[in-house]
């Protein structure tokens, strides 16, 4: 008996479950334009910041080193 219950009660709590996260998902399908934009304006923020730190005197020519001695290499 004690089994049975058991069982009963795990279906029971499964399908509330996936019910619940499949009533989520479609409530919460995507990002609204205010989202979209807040998205956009950091990543162009980090794309600027990106950006100051590669062109910085001491990244650059550390780059143009690796450049440099891959282009030296023998083959």
């Amino acid at each position: 008996m004690y089994q049975v219950v058991r069982a009963r009660l795990c279906a029971l709590v499964c399908e509330t479950v996936t019910a619940f996260g499949r009533r989520a998902a479609r409530r919460d399908a995507g990002m609204v334009t205010s989202e979209y934009a807040m998205g956009i304006v950091a990543a162009v923020a980090f794309a600027v910041v990106l950006y100051k730190v590669v062109t910085s005197g001491a990244v650059s020519a550390e780059l143009q080193g690796i450049v440099k001695r891959a282009l030296d290499a023998r083959m």
